[in-house]
């Protein structure tokens, strides 16, 4: 009979496996608690959301608008038009008036009846009809362009309240998307730092490139932006100047190779925390710093337009925003102003 001790050592070890595996990180997590490559693919995922919701939101806000201002200017028209019947009938008031001076005191209906002779009789008839018809026909005019005045504005009145019901859900669904972005970006922010303090560089995140390729050979680094910190500024937090142009935009923002190239260094830590360099055509370099994630390695070809990483703040830097440069070697202190530069390739920043 076997003995149930012969191996003592063996639920100790295996606890501690189990252990191990449950505390390593994973390259995918949900969403709630995602790393590693996947948190830079849910920022860069959910930056797109938040874009599209802003986007659809803003449609949704000007058709409200446009549909609010519809049924002002047709209230505006009604009350025209109803001024218009109370004038109409007070135009009848005065032709009676009339009838009756011109004649005699007598109104047209009586002189009618007191007619002598049949032709007096069929004129009067005949003018009675004419001033009759004439103010009937002007009053029900009237009255249908009314009733399809309020049948418009009741039509309009509704599309603005459904926009305006649809523009509720819809700053709902935003509200919701950039604040799991706002989340997200906060750890992919811890991620990188603690990526730079170790001085190991997280690999390429493979981010699902726009569609469509660019049909420009050059473009700015991101697609919106501020300006901020410019080529050859001076100030405490840099050793002598600026040496490239910083552009304000929050973590996790897709940072976008200027044109084609080669990508030539991907390093992390020191003063520009996460780096990509990308070799040109014409001996010029573009360097893109301070980034949260990569997602080129080096010795990738890049096309204008193409995602290299995402911006972030690591490295020297005062807040989140990507600090690009154009050299002529790939390392620092060729550095060109990288404005004039863009511009002269048709890339007005």
């Amino acid at each position: 009979m076997r003995s149930p001790r012969r191996h003592p050592l063996l639920v100790p070890v295996l606890l501690c496996a189990l252990a191990v595996l449950a505390a390593r990180p994973t390259d995918a997590m949900d969403e709630d608690g995602g790393s590693g490559p996947a948190l830079g693919a849910q920022v860069a995922r959910l930056y797109e959301e938040a874009g599209r919701a802003t986007q659809q939101y803003e449609e949704g806000r000007r058709e409200a608008e446009a549909q609010r201002s519809k049924a002002l200017e047709y209230e505006k028209r009604l009350d025209r038009q109803r001024q218009k019947i109370d004038a109409m009938h007070e135009d009848l008031g005065r032709i009676a008036r009339a009838q009756y001076r011109s004649g005699g005191g007598l109104p047209l209906t009586a002189q009618m009846i007191l007619a002598e002779d049949h032709d007096e009789l069929m004129r009067g008839q005949r003018a009675l009809s004419r001033a009759d018809l004439a103010v009937n026909n002007a009053i029900g005019k009237s009255l249908r362009a009314e009733a399809r005045l309020a049948a418009d504005e009741a039509k309009a009145q509704a599309a603005w309240q459904a926009l305006e019901a649809r523009n509720a859900g819809l700053a709902e669904l935003k509200k919701k998307i950039e604040g799991k972005l706002e989340a997200a970006r906060s750890r992919l922010e811890g991620q990188a730092d603690a990526s730079v303090a170790a001085g190991s560089c997280p690999g390429a995140v493979r981010l699902d490139q726009p569609g469509g390729r660019s049909s420009r050979s050059w473009v700015a680094p991101v697609e919106t932006y501020e300006l901020s910190a410019s080529f050859g500024s001076g100030g405490s937090r840099w050793a002598t100047r600026h040496t490239g142009q910083d552009f304000a935009v929050p973590v996790g923002t897709p940072v976008r190779s200027v044109g084609t190239g080669r990508v030539v260094k991907v390093s992390c830590g020191g003063a520009f925390g996460i780096q990509v360099v990308v070799q040109h055509a014409g001996g010029y370099y573009t360097q893109y710093a301070h980034l949260a994630a990569v997602a080129v390695d080096q010795g990738d070809r890049v096309r204008p337009g193409q995602w290299v990483g995402q911006s972030g703040s690591t490295g020297n830097s005062t807040g989140p925003h990507l600090h690009f440069e154009v050299r002529v070697t790939p390392e620092m202190g060729s550095g060109l102003d990288p404005v004039p530069w863009l511009s002269q390739r048709g890339v007005p920043l």
